[in-house]
């Protein structure tokens, strides 16, 4: 059986940002490191950030991408045909300044396309787009396609803008046009909604934006507005999906007299990574065979990770393995158009 490990990541090294040119130069992060447990971290505009929760049990040529070959190694052991790359460092919002945003983007963007173009088809990759100047992003957007990105990666909070504002529209018109997924993964890029719950467990901060998103766009229409759009809803789970189905059902007919369609993820083009713990028959009750992916989410370690997630889905047995095959590649292949 064939496998797309649809979230997977990648830990940034200094090497990431040694395509920065001329000016953007000065804005290169530093990389920091505590002297009394090792932690290390960047320091970017003044701002520090912890490097990641990394998985310290893979081996670091593997999760830095310092030797590609031996990634896919790793990949063979986990019996993963496809991973799909998302970045670690950019899970936060880094800088309020557009000009570094745009900077920085650009070189992750130029380190990981050239990686990737060494992993023999095995290795696709998420661009990381400078939103805050919309005219950047839809370069970046372009850049990506022609290096074979996948997808396109925002975080769950944009500048403090929900996906119904207008400001998105571009970025929807062009993703549209490059056949590329928008791909909103549990994030947000807000200092404010950071700090507000900076003593939370780390649920509001990283997983209630993206779940806002997708209530945001069902409920102002945006797949309908552009009808070639994908969207997927990345490291937050699945059993979520029946209670925002059913809140939506009940919002869209008492607030704008619409009945939500039968089987609205296929129909809207939404996508969901689930995980093995999540109740997916009756998740899949909702959401429908063709919609759900499961990542790994490789290289972290934290309330999503499961390195050998795609190993448990194919043993579970609590859905048929048709759908088990859905998930595991036709689905994410559709998503990613791999």
């Amino acid at each position: 059986m064939a496998t797309i490990d649809a979230d997977a990541h990648v830990i940034e090294t200094e090497n990431t940002w040694n395509y920065l040119e001329g000016h953007e130069v000065q804005f290169q992060p530093a990389l920091l490191s505590a002297n009394r447990d090792g932690k290390e971290f960047w320091l970017i505009d003044g701002n520090v950030f912890p490097r990641g929760n990394i998985n310290k049990a893979i081996p670091l040529a593997s999760l830095e991408m310092l030797d590609v070959k031996e990634r896919l190694r790793h990949l063979d052991e986990l019996n993963l045909d496809i991973q799909v790359l998302y970045p670690t460092v950019f899970l936060k919002q880094l800088t309020k300044k557009p000009e570094i945003e745009i900077a920085l983007c650009k070189s992750y963007n130029r380190w990981l396309a050239e990686l990737c173009q060494r992993g023999e088809g095995r290795l696709k990759w998420v661009a990381t787009l400078p939103l805050m100047s919309i005219d950047a992003a839809l370069k970046e957007a372009s850049f990506a396609k022609e290096h074979g990105a996948c997808g396109l990666f925002t975080r769950g909070l944009v500048n403090n803008r929900l996906f119904n504002d207008p400001y998105f529209y571009p970025f929807f018109e062009e993703a549209s046009r490059l056949d590329l997924p928008v791909c909103i993964h549990a994030s947000a890029a807000s200092f404010e909604w950071m700090q507000l719950f900076e003593k939370e467990g780390g649920f509001a901060q990283f997983k209630v934006p993206v779940l806002s998103s997708f209530h945001t766009i069902v409920y102002d229409g945006i797949p309908e507005k552009f009808p070639k759009l994908r969207i997927g809803f990345i490291e937050v789970r699945a059993e979520w999906i029946p209670y925002l189905l059913v809140d939506l059902a009940k919002r869209l007919e008492k607030k704008r007299g619409k009945t939500m369609v039968a089987d609205l993820m296929s129909e809207q083009r939404l996508y969901v990574a689930c995980q093995t713990d999540d109740d997916l028959p009756f998740v899949l009750k909702y959401s429908g065979e063709n919609n759900l992916l499961i990542g790994s989410d490789y290289g972290h370690v934290d309330t999503s990770a499961e390195i050998d997630a795609l190993k448990k889905m194919k043993t579970k047995g609590d859905v048929s393995a048709d759908v088990i095959d859905k998930i595991l590649w036709d689905n994410p292949k559709a998503f990613y158009n791999i």
